[in-house]
């Protein structure tokens, strides 16, 4: 069941699960009212969902408990539920004894229901003629486009000097990313390797650097790697180490890579054996 208030636009019904001190829950919010939407705010913390409700909206949301549990700033690691021989009835319980523990915000439509982070998400659960706007942090929102490889995505890649070579190979899934109304700011795409991700070919076009778009990109197109089935981002680069740490991205050493990563023509062929291997949990 879907939540069911009335709104100004076409009567969509919308309901927020927020955290008001959340910058994430705020951005979402503040996107959703710039639509001309009305929608139903809970305040989660005040007011958790029953058991029942939230089980209905891991299922809307096609997500397991172990994917809707934050760790920040919560008693994740108190209560052990890193462990992963807990089962969802015992993660939801820990849930339900403390809510912090609820990742957010989720945020349900008629389109759909959607844990939205990063914030961009909430686009997908909206009219389609939403405008560009800013999010607290200054960066304009971002929609990803799934292509193929394009004669503007190798153009794209070959102008940053990044490998164009493989493109066309089986198993990879490509990006365009756009403002809202459509203008093209940057492109990546990912490899999936069952729980697995090769993060890849990521460029933002020089019209567009130097407004924190990079930042976004990264952070949705995990976001597709992860709603694809990946639980684990791996990267490879020479130059944007600084960057990546700040996304909490670690330096690994190949040998402890998957193998599978370690097999693509990116590892093998097309990136420098100097070139830095990191990871880091896709999980939003």
């Amino acid at each position: 069941m879907l939540d069911a208030p009335a709104t100004d636009r076409g009567n969509m019904n919308i309901t927020i699960y927020h955290n008001p001190d959340c910058g994430t829950s705020r951005n979402t919010l503040a996107i959703i009212e710039a639509a001309g939407l009305k929608p139903q705010i809970i305040e989660y913390l005040k007011t958790p969902p029953s058991r029942e409700r939230l089980v209905e909206l891991l299922g809307l949301m096609n997500m397991r408990p172990r994917d809707l549990l934050r760790e920040k700033g919560t008693p994740f690691k108190e209560l052990g539920l890193d462990d992963p021989a807990l089962t969802d009835e015992g993660l939801i319980d820990a849930m339900m004894a403390h809510p912090a523990l609820i990742n957010r915000p989720i945020v349900v439509t008629d389109k759909g229901a959607s844990l939205c982070r990063p914030s961009d998400i909430v686009l997908e659960l909206l009219p389609e003629d939403i405008k560009t706007i800013e999010k607290e942090e200054g960066a304009p929102l971002l929609r990803a486009h799934q292509i193929k490889a394009d004669d503007a995505l190798v153009q794209a890649l070959a102008d940053a000097g990044l490998p164009t070579d493989d493109l066309s190979d089986a198993g990879s899934t490509w990006f365009r990313f756009a403002v809202p109304e459509g203008e093209t700011v940057g492109y990546g795409g990912f490899e999936l390797y069952g729980n697995d991700a090769l993060l890849r070919s990521i460029v933002v076009l020089p019209d567009h650097r130097e407004r924190g778009i990079g930042r976004n990109l990264m952070l949705l197109l995990m976001r597709k790697a992860f709603d694809a089935g990946a639980r684990t981002g791996y990267v490879l680069t020479n130059s944007a180490d600084g960057w990546l740490e700040k996304l909490a991205f670690k330096a690994v050493e190949r040998a402890d890579a998957p193998q599978a990563i370690l097999d693509t023509r990116q590892a093998n062929e097309l990136c420098p054996k100097s070139a830095t291997l990191r990871k880091r949990s896709l999980r939003p």
